[in-house]
């Protein structure tokens, strides 16, 4: 994921890339990211730029290899967590991992996707997604285990006020204490849903509406590459 392709947010851009830079990198963020504002392809284009080693605000100068797995999103040392229910395909127990598939081409084809276009994408348009204590069990064990690459490990919880209250309580310490080299990254469309422990645990990061501006110079961007 290319900073270049995040419309707008220019300022948090330079923040996120000033704090890999001088390597302060705050163990829990909160990306306070309102619909259409791309706080999910923000955080994979940071995780990317902290885990390849990519230098100069963009994500082709480090490792080639590294920057190819992202490309797939399928870098060993990210991990992602997200809301989910039971399908015709996952008929109990769901859990993010049992999705892989269905989220890399989700995040690949629409990375502005809201929740609902996910529900859809995975079939459970009546049902309500949530983010439970199993997965809340499984983000421990990942992030418990060494670094595939030798680097930071990343989680990224999208959609995180869907974390039910025994998996927020679950997480709680983690939050506060990772692991050494681990990075948390929960989005948030509103963090109001968010219990205040959680919230308190972490840096916040709060996105900007997209302006007219933006949109315009998005769609120009686009054209000329078309």
């Amino acid at each position: 994921m290319l900073f270049k392709d995040i419309i707008g947010q220019q300022q948090i851009k330079s923040r996120l890339l000033l704090s890999a830079d001088n390597n302060r990198l705050p163990h829990a963020q909160l990306f306070v990211s309102p619909k259409g504002t791309g706080g999910l392809p923000l955080a994979i284009a940071y995780a990317q730029y902290i885990l390849c080693g990519n230098t100069d605000g963009e994500n082709i100068t480090g490792n080639t290899v590294c920057n190819a797995k992202f490309n797939k999103l399928a870098h060993p040392d990210l991990h992602f967590v997200f809301p989910v229910a039971i399908t015709g395909k996952v008929k109990k127990n769901p859990v993010s991992d049992l999705f892989l598939e269905e989220w890399r081409t989700f995040v690949t084809e629409t990375p502005y996707g809201d929740e609902m276009d996910w529900y859809n994408a995975i079939g459970i348009e009546n049902k309500q997604g949530q983010i439970g204590v199993d997965e809340a069990e499984s983000i421990v064990r990942k992030l418990s285990l060494k670094a595939f690459e030798g680097n930071y490990k990343v989680m990224i919880i999208w959609m995180a006020d869907k974390m039910n209250i025994a998996a927020s309580n679950k997480l709680l310490k983690l939050i506060e204490e990772p692991p050494d080299k681990t990075l948390l990254i929960l989005i948030t469309e509103s963090e109001d849903q968010l219990l205040q422990t959680i919230r308190s645990r972490c840096q916040m990061v709060r996105l900007s509406p997209l302006s007219e501006n933006d949109m315009v110079n998005a769609l120009m961007e686009r054209a000329n590459v078309d």
